[in-house]
């Protein structure tokens, strides 16, 4: 009779070990689905509280790989963030960022990376401090043509200036590539000596400062034309989550 007890106890036991090996992954499963469920809108929140945006702001929210072990470490490995249309520092766009080694319980990133679009009209408003004459702008990758007129012998003359963007240590950065004057391609080396100063400003590389356009924390390392709209590669400062000096506008040198 013990013998045969003992049998049918050996012969359950598997059965109660599939048994709680599935209820344990049926669980786990479960707190995985909650913590997708959660962490998102949790850092949703987090961001729209702390950019000051639109409580109604879109915002999409991805934490790639398993959401459990990251919590349980305390990071988020990446999170990426996007937006459609999304203004911070005063320049409007679609936007995607990843944020990397991000701590659960607050603190500062391991870093942050990403890209905003801007269209012509965007753009053309971070020329406002820029010594070009722009009454129109056009992109049209790789680059941007500005229009306007210029002081040429007393006479007020049409001048079309293509330039290349780019980034400088934080700046927007313009590149002449071509020049018309009065509807007249011209050589850029030979306008300088042409028309004096007035050369000298649409034929050099020019940096535009738009520091006071953009939170401190976060820097302009790149941009380019791409179709009609520009992007700018930029990245954060990982205590900006942790200094709210790093989220208030900063300022250009005055001229």
């Amino acid at each position: 009779m013990t013998s045969a007890s003992s049998a049918r106890r050996r012969a359950r036991w598997p059965w109660v070990v599939l048994v709680i090996v599935l209820v344990l992954a049926a669980l786990g499963v479960a707190a995985e689905f909650i913590a997708r469920s959660v962490v998102p809108s949790t850092v949703r929140s987090l961001v729209i509280d702390n950019l000051d945006l639109p409580a109604d702001q879109q915002l999409d929210v991805q934490v790639p790989g398993m959401m459990l072990p990251q919590l349980i470490a305390g990071t988020l490995d990446e999170v990426r963030l996007a937006s459609d249309e999304v203004t911070v520092g005063g320049i409007s766009g679609s936007a995607r960022v990843t944020a990397t080694d991000v701590p659960v319980s607050g603190g500062a990133l391991g870093a942050a990376k990403g890209t905003v679009s801007i269209d012509q009209d965007e753009f053309s408003s971070l020329l406002d401090s820029a010594q070009l004459p722009v009454s129109r702008i056009a992109l049209a990758a790789p680059n941007a043509t500005v229009e306007g007129e210029v002081d040429l012998f007393g006479r007020q003359i049409p001048v079309g200036i293509t330039v290349t963007p780019g980034a400088e240590d934080g700046d927007l950065l313009l590149t002449p590539v071509s020049l018309s004057l009065n509807g007249m391609d011209v050589n850029l080396d030979a306008v300088s000596g042409m028309i004096g100063s007035a050369g000298d400003t649409i034929t050099q590389p020019q940096r535009v400062c738009i520091a006071d356009r953009l939170p401190v924390g976060i820097t302009l390392t790149g941009l380019r034309i791409e179709g009609t709209s520009a992007v700018a590669d930029i990245s954060a400062d990982g205590r900006i989550t942790v200094d709210q000096k790093l989220l208030e506008n900063g300022t250009c040198p005055r001229s």
